[in-house]
């Protein structure tokens, strides 16, 4: 898992009118949680983005008035008309407690169903583990080269060393799906 470096400030003033002047010096109110006590600070608007807008996991290390932490990014609030990030919620890791986290999902090679005239399609981005943070990877790898036509990859049929997929045992991971020249071709074969 990649090192992302956040540095913030700690906030003492809580509520209403000053989360409103954090956010009109540009800064997001942000909350850590999971250790001893809850964590509340400020981070800038700037610094924040180059940790949201990736489809990477990151360990964030949070640099908070000189103290560091170790945390991952747990949850994302934003604004419902521009789309502003409002708050987001950190949770410090421990080495011994499993953690819970989004994990992007990779497909790895050439499907039989796709040399055969279907299209392959990725159903769920990202799959929910749980597992002790360092042994939690950067991407899942779902190799579909056995993948038909009309063959689907579910949730159950995956597993990997040290981490506990959390979703629904039938979800649909990734699936190779009829084209329509793919069904007349095999119409037409039908037929002759």
């Amino acid at each position: 898992m990649q090192v992302f470096d956040l540095k913030g400030e700690v906030r003492n003033d809580l509520g209403k009118k000053a989360t409103k002047a954090v956010r009109y010096a540009e800064k997001v109110p942000c909350v850590l949680y999971g250790g001893e006590a809850n964590v509340h600070f400020a981070v800038l608007d700037k610094d924040l983005k180059k940790l949201l807008y990736t489809p990477n996991v990151y360990l964030v290390n949070l640099d908070l008035d000189g103290k560091s932490y170790g945390a991952v990014m747990r949850d994302i609030q934003f604004h419902p008309v521009k789309d502003t990030i409002l708050h987001v919620d950190f949770y410090q890791i421990d080495e011994a407690k499993p953690i819970v986290m989004e994990v992007p999902v990779q497909m790895e090679g050439l499907a039989e169903g796709v040399k055969a005239g279907g299209k392959l399609t990725l159903q769920m981005r990202k799959l929910k583990v749980r597992a002790l943070y360092n042994a939690i990877p950067e991407r899942l790898v779902v190799n579909v080269s056995h993948l038909g036509l009309g063959k689907t990859v579910k949730v159950g049929e995956l597993s990997y060393e040290g981490l506990e997929l959390l979703n629904a045992k039938e979800a649909v991971v990734c699936a190779v799906k009829l084209t329509r020249a793919a069904r007349g071709a095999a119409a037409a074969a039908a037929n002759n």
